[in-house]
């Protein structure tokens, strides 16, 4: 898959050429591009700047989430989900099945390893890739030369933690939710929980399980749908109904059906959009909140909705609406963001936001997972993706022989 360069360069790293893709990220994305281009025989080098893969979903999700879309539609390409499993699997079975996936396709991603910088090189038409891996003694840098380069990292590498007035002055404990795992040590407390996604949503469900007192900030308006209508997924209704009429009327549909099952969300202070759950996600990747049994502690009170922050005070939060909530502590559900801007020196295909503009950019460049349609989106991106670099695959081939590599390699690296 890569082959060493029998020197370091003037910086002391360690240079390797790699023979195929670079994939950035061991996640479900990364995953399903490896497992595409295995099938094909292509090589590849996947790396990870944590120790395990869905490093996300292993260390930065709590204990109770659940997929939130039936089996069927995040499963990765060329490997069902277990016929055991239930239609939405748990964090510890999704897991597993991303284990099984990895060892099926051979998959062996080059754990700790930070991406620093990612450039193209346009002398020498390839991708000069810098990693650093550290440990509690050491701290070493590579230096990986691609043609091919594979930006999986995804649209939720980081916690977004929103600037707040007071925040640092709040005497509580303050957590994103990616460091949230259970309400079990939330007994009794009083909770505020800012926004009211599905992280929200679910985490304030949690809470109020476990004896809490939540309050869920809802700022601004929100569709909450039901998970099931009728005992079928609503995602899955609505993938069906699509085939048949246009996508206004299916949100219309989805609308008047949701009010029948659980009401008029705004009389328990949740506004809805003005645009339709399908066309605000299609339009603006806004993704509705599928309601697992948040909405009936909602109606039942013991969850409260609360406006919009003012500022937070030693033991209190002002909101703005006037009133003032005490609480004891903060998990702060404000989202996620990419981080490729960070360390990616491209600015035509990948935007500011860390997004890009399609699945495949210039020079070798692809993108897989930022489609904001989760794990179908990800099996979506890794076919196209797979599919485009075995077509010319034979001809890279032909041109990066060993003998005339090298060489190369070494007179490019000299330069820098």
């Amino acid at each position: 898959m890569c082959n060493f360069i029998g020197e370091n360069n003037f910086f002391g790293r360690r240079c390797v050429w790699v023979n195929g893709p670079l994939i950035v990220g061991a996640g479900p994305s990364g995953l399903a591009v490896s497992a595409c281009l295995r099938e094909q025989g292509i090589p590849f080098v996947v790396i990870e700047r944590s120790d395990c893969i869905a490093s996300l979903w292993q260390k930065h999700t709590y204990d109770r989430v659940k997929l939130h879309l039936p089996k069927k539609f995040c499963q990765l390409p060329r490997l069902p989900f277990p016929q055991e499993y239930p239609e939405y699997p748990s964090k510890k079975q999704f897991i597993t099945y991303l284990e099984n996936y990895a060892e099926t396709f051979d998959i062996k991603p080059h754990f700790n390893e930070c991406v620093l910088s990612a450039k193209y090189i346009e002398a020498c038409h390839f991708w000069r890739v810098v990693t650093v891996s550290k440990t509690d003694l050491t701290r070493s840098e590579t230096e990986y030369m691609c043609q091919m380069l594979v930006v999986a990292t995804g649209e939720n590498a980081e916690g977004v933690v929103p600037k707040i007035d007071g925040l640092e002055e709040f005497s509580g404990e303050v957590i994103h939710v990616k460091d949230y795992k259970s309400g079990k040590s939330y007994n009794g407390k009083k909770v505020l929980v800012v926004g009211c996604g599905n992280s929200g949503m679910e985490v304030s469900l949690d809470l109020s399980n476990h004896n809490a007192k939540p309050s869920m900030v809802v700022r601004s308006s929100v569709h909450v749908l039901p998970r099931e209508i009728m005992g079928k997924s609503t995602f899955d209704l609505a993938m069906m109904l699509m085939k048949w009429i246009p996508l206004w009327l299916v949100d219309k549909l989805l609308l008047i059906l949701t009010w029948f099952i659980l009401g008029n969300t705004q009389n328990y202070g949740i506004k809805r959009p003005s645009l339709g759950p399908l066309q605000l996600k299609n339009h603006h990747g806004k993704t509705p909140v599928l309601d697992i049994g948040a909405f009936q502690k909602i109606r039942s009170g013991d969850i409260t909705v609360v406006p919009g922050i003012k500022r937070f005070n030693l033991n209190s939060v002002d909101l703005v609406n006037g009133e003032t909530v005490d609480i004891d502590s903060v998990v702060l559900a404000t989202g996620y963001r990419s981080n490729v801007p960070y360390w990616l020196q491209e600015t035509e295909f990948f935007a500011k936001n860390g997004f890009p503009n399609g699945w495949k950019g210039k020079h070798g460049l692809y993108a897989s997972g930022f489609t904001r349609k989760a794990l179908a989106g990800a099996s979506a991106d890794a076919i196209k993706i797979s599919q485009d670099i075995g077509k010319g695959w034979k001809e890279v081939s032909n041109k990066n022989k060993n003998k005339q590599k090298v060489p190369t390699l070494r007179r490019c690296i000299s330069t820098f």
